[in-house]
């Protein structure tokens, strides 16, 4: 019987997800010329989750109704393409996985934020991960 995978399940939440973001643009740090495209592209994207959850930060708030279900479905598909990038150019860690799964446990993708955490190079032994 296969066990399923524990997640932690945290109500919506787009000011803190932008806030994790923006721990995830400081780890990824500004791309050095050689680190290959993967590293830019991870950056940019990572300041394109900032810039698109700002307004939620400023407010402290979600927006109200359908508003709030867009931008956390924009925002994990950004999510969705950071992490392609830092598993393909190999940036990832366990620090920037946490703060991945962080992340998407903000948008209520908990399930999901447990297992696209692995990518992003969280060690599947963290004392942080659920059990």
């Amino acid at each position: 019987m296969v066990q399923p995978t524990p997640y932690f399940h945290v109500p919506l939440n787009l000011s803190h997800a932008g806030r994790v973001a923006r721990r995830i643009l400081l780890l990824l740090e500004e791309p050095v010329p050689g680190e290959g495209p993967d590293a830019g592209e991870a950056h940019r994207i990572a300041g394109e989750i900032v810039t698109l959850l700002a307004p939620c930060m400023d407010s402290d708030d979600n927006p109200p109704g359908p508003a709030a279900a867009i931008l956390r479905s924009r925002a994990a598909v950004l999510g969705r393409k950071l992490v392609d990038h830092v598993e393909h150019g190999g940036l990832g860690d366990d620090r920037l996985g946490q703060c991945v799964r962080n992340f998407f446990e903000c948008l209520e993708l908990g399930l999901e934020g447990a297992s696209i955490s692995l990518r992003a190079g969280e060690n599947p032994q963290s004392f942080q991960r659920p059990v």
